[in-house]
C-alpha cells in the first residue's frame, strides 16, 4: 500500500558537536585498575596450602602501586599513566541526576568521551590505606594504589548537538568535577572527596605546569622509585620491607 504524502516520516536531522576540555585536578586523584595478580587469579583460581602461603607474601606493596595505574605502552605517549575515559563520561552523566533541567539516562545517551583512554599528566605516589572486602564480615585489608596529588588531563566530548548546548555539557562536566569526581574515594560515593576537578583555560598556568613537567619521564622516574604519599604509608612500606628481608625475600 501505498505512502501518502501526509503520513510521510521525517526525521530530525542530527548534528554532532565537539567540546574540548582542559581538567585541573582540585583534590588528589586515586588510581584504581585492577592488578595483573587479581586477573590471573580469576581466570584461573587456586587455593593455597599452609606451606605456600608461608613460602609466600601477601601484598608487595611497590608492584601493587605500579599496578593500580593503567599505563601506556607506546614510546611516544606523552604520559604514561592512562585513565579510562568512561569515568568521565559517567561523571557527566550522574552530574545531570542533581541538576535541574537534565536527566541522567538523556545525558548519557547524547554525549560520549572521546577514545578508551585519556593521557593524565602528574607525579605518582604511593598509599597505603585500610579497606574493607565486600565480604559479609566486610573483612579489612591494606591496599596499595599510586595517587597523583596534582594532576590533569584534556578530554574530548561529542555530544549531540541538535538537542544539547554546548554551554550545557561544560556546566554539566564542571558540576560533575565538584559533586562526582573519578577515581577511588571519589565524592559520589559519599565519604572521601578525591579525583575532584575544575575546568581551566589551556593557558592556565597550573595545567601548563604539570603537561610541562609531570609527563612520562617524570611518571617512570616514579614508578621505578615510589614515594610514600603520606607519614602512615611510610611507616607501613617500611615496616613491610623490614619483615620481608626478615622471611628471607628480596626487596629492592
Amino acid at each position: 500500500m501505498p505512502v501518502k504524502k501526509d503520513d510521510a516520516i521525517e526525521v530530525m536531522e542530527i548534528k554532532q558537536g565537539r567540546l574540548v576540555c582542559n581538567v585541573l585536578g582540585t583534590s588528589p586523584l586515586v588510581l584504581n585498575a585492577m592488578s595483573n595478580k587479581v586477573k590471573r587469579g580469576l581466570l584461573s583460581p587456586s587455593k593455597k596450602n599452609a606451606a605456600e602461603k608461608a613460602s609466600t607474601l601477601k601484598h608487595n606493596p611497590e608492584d601493587e602501586f605500579r599496578e593500580s595505574a593503567y599505563r601506556a605502552t607506546e614510546k611516544d605517549a606523552p604520559t604514561r599513566i592512562l585513565f579510562p575515559s568512561v569515568a568521565f563520561k559517567a561523571a557527566l552523566a550522574d552530574a545531570a541526576k542533581d541538576i535541574p533541567g537534565a536527566a541522567k539516562a538523556q545525558v548519557g545517551r547524547l554525549t560520549y568521551v572521546n577514545g578508551d583512554y585519556v593521557s593524565v599528566y602528574g607525579v605518582p605516589q604511593l598509599w597505603m590505606a585500610v579497606t574493607r572486602s565486600a565480604d559479609m564480615n566486610r573483612t579489612p585489608d591494606i591496599r596499595t594504589r599510586a595517587i597523583l596529588p596534582q594532576w590533569a588531563c584534556q578530554i574530548s566530548i561529542t555530544y549531540i548537538a541538535t538537542i544539547l548546548k554546548e554551554i550545557t555539557v561544560g556546566r554539566l562536566l564542571a558540576a560533575a568535577g565538584i559533586m562526582r569526581g573519578v577515581g577511588d574515594g571519589r565524592p559520589e560515593k559519599g565519604k572521601l572527596s578525591y579525583g575532584q576537578f575544575e575546568l581551566v583555560a589551556a593557558d592556565d598556568k597550573r595545567f601548563l605546569a604539570l603537561t610541562k613537567n609531570a609527563g612520562r619521564v617524570a611518571q617512570d622516574a616514579a614508578f621505578a622509585n615510589p614515594v610514600p604519599y603520606d607519614n602512615e604509608s611510610a611507616e607501613l612500606l617500611g615496616w613491610w620491607k623490614a619483615e620481608a628481608v626478615r622471611r628471607g625475600f628480596k626487596v629492592a
